[in-house]
This record gives C-alpha cells, structure tokens and sequence, in this order.
C-alpha cells in the first residue's frame, strides 16, 4: 500500500533538501534528539547505494533501522530510500520505501511531497503504520524547518 501527502515549509527547497537529505546523518540527532541516538554511514559515500544505520532513542519501539539510498537528484532535490533491517522490517513488514521530492514554492519555501510504500507481511494484520509514518515524517520535517530558522548560518 502507498500513500502520499503534503507538507509545506518557509524554507527554500534546496536549503531542506540539504538538511533532511545530505546533511541528515549530522543533523538529526540534533533536530530529533528525543528519537534519534545516532546516524552511522555503514557503507558508501552518501551517494545512491549507500546504507546508513539510524539509531534511536528508547523513546521507540526499535533500536535502530537500516536505510539504502536508492536514488539522489541533487538538481530535482528528490531522493528515494528503502529500510532494508530494522524498525519492523522483518516482524510487520516485507519492506518500507519513502520518494521524497522537495519543490520551491512562490513565497520561497518548499512543498516536500512524501509517498511511502510499505508491504506488509503474510499473516499480519495491517495497523495504522501508514498514519505512524506520515506523523513522524511531517514531524522531522517540521522540527527541520524550525531548526533551520533558528540557525540561518546552516545548510546556507
């Protein structure tokens, strides 16, 4: 199942996209530290094919999840991602993917239009992990675009 939402920022699409995308694995932990511990660059350099561990906070209900880069335009800011261990990848879930597409608005912020792919595993009953995903992600978001105005010298 897939579904796609919206979430608008004030901040320009190329700035967000360097936070939320490039420079995540050093400024998560600072953006959620109530979630995330840590983020490891376990294999690559950070471009398409890398595998990145995020480690989190017992603040969840799993100690960490693995994430491989599947595609980066860095001139469309786009990326597309897919948890390959971890989270509930393996107990809930066969597999969990996001596209993430950052667009500059008029006003100049960003629209980052978010679909999330997730298939579910044989014999377990579907939950609300669709919702889980869209609160968390707009909440990063969110938590990036706040950080973001509160240290303009970032990402600039």
């Amino acid at each position: 199942m897939s579904s796609t939402f919206e979430v608008e920022t004030s901040i320009p699409a190329s700035r967000m996209f360097k936070a939320a995308v490039l420079e995540w694995h050093n400024l998560g932990p600072k953006i959620v530290p109530e979630h995330i511990k840590s983020i490891d660059l376990i294999h690559g350099d950070g471009n398409a094919g890398s595998i990145r561990q995020i480690n989190f906070t017992p603040a969840l209900p799993f100690p960490f999840a693995k994430e491989r880069l599947d595609s980066i335009d860095h001139n469309n800011f786009e990326v597309k991602n897919t948890t390959i261990e971890g989270a509930d990848i393996g107990t809930k879930l066969e597999c969990y993917s996001t596209h993430s597409k950052f667009t500059p608005t008029s006003s100049g912020g960003c629209i980052v239009k978010v679909t999330t792919t997730v298939k579910i595993l044989p014999g377990v009953k579907p939950g609300d992990e669709e919702a889980k995903a869209k609160e968390t992600i707009t909440k990063a978001i969110k938590a990036t675009e706040a950080y973001l105005l509160a240290h303009p010298t970032v990402c600039a």
